[in-house]
């Protein structure tokens, strides 16, 4: 997923979209411990699209703080 896409949704999508990645991370996780998946380079780029949701979250709270 391209980061221009990322950037463009809601923090509601942000957080379901987050919980697709960490889902597809574990899975990816174990398909290589089983020797099922051979492309380790994806389970990298996931973390890395987690850790730019993660960001993005995290700039939208700051920007729109929560009314307690």
């Amino acid at each position: 997923m391209d980061l221009k896409e990322i950037k463009l949704k809601s923090l509601a999508e942000l957080k379901s979209l987050l919980a697709e990645m960490r889902e597809k991370l574990r899975d990816l996780r174990f398909k290589l411990a089983q020797d099922s998946h051979k492309d380790v380079r994806e389970i990298r780029v996931v973390k890395k699209t987690i850790a730019r949701i993660l960001t993005l979250i995290k700039i939208q709270e700051v920007k729109s703080p929560a009314k307690k």
